[in-house]
């Protein structure tokens, strides 16, 4: 009988195009193995979607399969199950091997053919459950354990020129599927009609400005009437009324990385009561792009925004945070907390960070106003201030539709 084994290499065809030039992920893995040394790490083990797609390129489908990166001070190696066969491999950036299935935990073993035993592993705490982190110690048998998931959001947090060119790129695509909705909306038209005209514009330019990608998970969450109380509502089948308020959300998805269009709509007319609340969320929106700058913190902006909201007695609407940073992040993985416009973040505002601005007020059922109003822009932090690369228009003059 064929011995099975437990690993292999299964390099399938040639390396595909990567989103970024090679020189782009030796340097982020440069910068990793320098805050490895710092902290004392001789093997990062890495388990999260979002950063084995920021340092190899391959951004993986776990279907509850475990998927690993191993980066020592010479290798690179990204670790896939055997049902992808060899796209991992021309997907990422350095080495890959296949773990299968013919026994149980082959993944660790996978792991530790390139790990070694005996070694300080670096692993993200924030990411590892405690059965695999289990796991990690019996295969591993660390000499010491050491989370870096805090460091390497930190570097992730600051983009490069590379980044922000894609980050340019996917909000000229967020713009696309902005106007398709806006053409979209009518009366009597359901949601999910809607955001699927957003949708397929998006895909179609991504497709067009991207040849090389692949595609996956681009989507646009279009709410209407009490549907828009929650930035996170999903389409429903609701048909459009005349007067309802609308939250246009278009989410482009290119190679892991995301970007966010955002706007506050009505359908054929909007009454004075909605138009007041529209107006002062558009004005805290200004105001806080406005506070975008070089060497204030996240902290300091939102307690300037919180007191604009209260000068005008709305503070006790807000629901969320005012913006958060962009790059290799989704609705499903990723997230750098630690730039986020929030109370307890006290970050400081650096050249070459990337964050939105997007306050969102919600006014309950049956009171005058109601709905969810939130605008939402994607800034550059500058040298001297801030450039906002979002194009579509915001406000009522623009968004009064159908």
């Amino acid at each position: 009988m064929t011995a099975r084994p437990e690993m292999y290499r299964f390099h399938n065809g040639e390396k595909a195009p990567l989103q970024f030039e090679a020189a782009e992920y030796d340097a982020r893995l440069k910068g990793l193995r320098a805050r490895m040394n710092d902290l004392g790490v001789e093997v990062a083990v890495f388990t999260s979607m979002h950063n084995i797609a920021y340092y190899s390129g391959f951004l993986y489908c776990a279907f509850g399969r475990p998927y690993g990166l191993v980066v020592t001070a010479d290798q690179d190696v990204t670790i896939s199950a055997g049902i992808d066969a060899g796209q991992p491999w021309r997907r990422c950036h350095g080495d890959n091997i296949t773990y299968t299935d013919w026994q149980r935990d082959n993944y660790w073993r996978a792991i530790r053919s390139v790990s070694g035993e005996g070694r300080v592993i670096g692993y993200e705490a924030d990411h590892l459950t405690l059965l695999q982190k289990s796991k990690l110690d019996s295969f591993l048998k660390p000499s010491k354990s050491v989370d870096i998931a805090p460091t390497t959001m930190v570097q992730r947090m600051h983009k490069s020129a590379a980044e922000i060119e894609l980050i340019r790129r996917c909000c000229k695509v967020a713009d696309v599927g902005g106007y398709a909705i806006r053409d979209a909306v009518k009366e009597g038209t359901r949601e999910i009609d809607v955001a699927m005209a957003g949708r397929d514009a998006m895909e179609l330019e991504i497709a067009k400005e991207f040849p090389d990608a692949e595609y996956r998970d681009t989507w646009v969450w279009f709410q209407s009437g009490i549907n828009t109380d929650g930035a996170h509502n999903p389409v429903t089948a609701r048909r459009l009324e005349r007067g309802d308020i609308l939250s246009l959300n278009t989410f482009p998805m290119i190679s892991s990385y995301y970007v966010a269009l955002e706007r506050t709509m009505f359908v054929g007319e909007v009454d004075p009561a909605s138009l007041k609340v529209w107006e002062a969320n558009v004005a805290a929106h200004e105001y806080g792009m406005s506070l975008l700058k070089p060497g204030v913190s996240c902290a300091e902006v939102t307690h300037k925004i919180n007191d604009f909201l209260e000068e005008r007695q709305l503070l006790q609407y807000r629901t969320f945070g005012y913006g958060h940073s962009f790059g290799v992040l989704s609705h499903y993985y990723g997230r750098e907390a630690g730039l986020e416009l929030r109370e307890d973040i006290d970050t400081v505002l650096e050249p070459g960070m990337v964050i939105s601005m997007e306050p969102m007020l919600t006014i309950a059922d049956g009171q005058p106003g109601a709905g969810g109003y939130r605008e939402h822009d994607v800034l550059i932090i500058t040298e001297d201030g801030n450039e906002d690369i979002t194009g579509y228009p915001y406000g009522p003059e623009f968004n009064v539709v159908g």
